[in-house]
């Protein structure tokens, strides 16, 4: 990645595209290493820029009172599912 962090859709996008390209099976060795590396580098700074915002974010409640904002075990492991990917 270069000096200028990339958007967290951007850096989805990549980590998508090498997980596509790791299951194809058709990459050499050293490359799939490479991509291997990268795409956890990637997950690590997706999974930072999602907590980040996870606790920038309050519902309200019925009563007014500011909640942090929870994932649902279902959005939870859809999360898990992109990162699995990777893996």
């Amino acid at each position: 990645m270069s000096v200028k962090e990339e958007s967290f859709e951007k850096s989805l996008e990549r980590l998508e595209r090498i997980a596509v390209r790791l299951e194809a099976g058709d990459v050499p060795l050293e490359k799939g290493v490479a991509l291997y590396k990268e795409g956890m580098g990637l997950v690590v700074t997706c999974r930072k820029r999602l907590e980040a915002a996870r606790m920038e974010i309050a519902l309200a409640g019925e009563d007014g009172v500011l909640r942090p904002f929870e994932v649902t075990d279902d959005e939870a492991a859809g999360l898990a599912g992109v990162a699995g990917e990777v893996s």
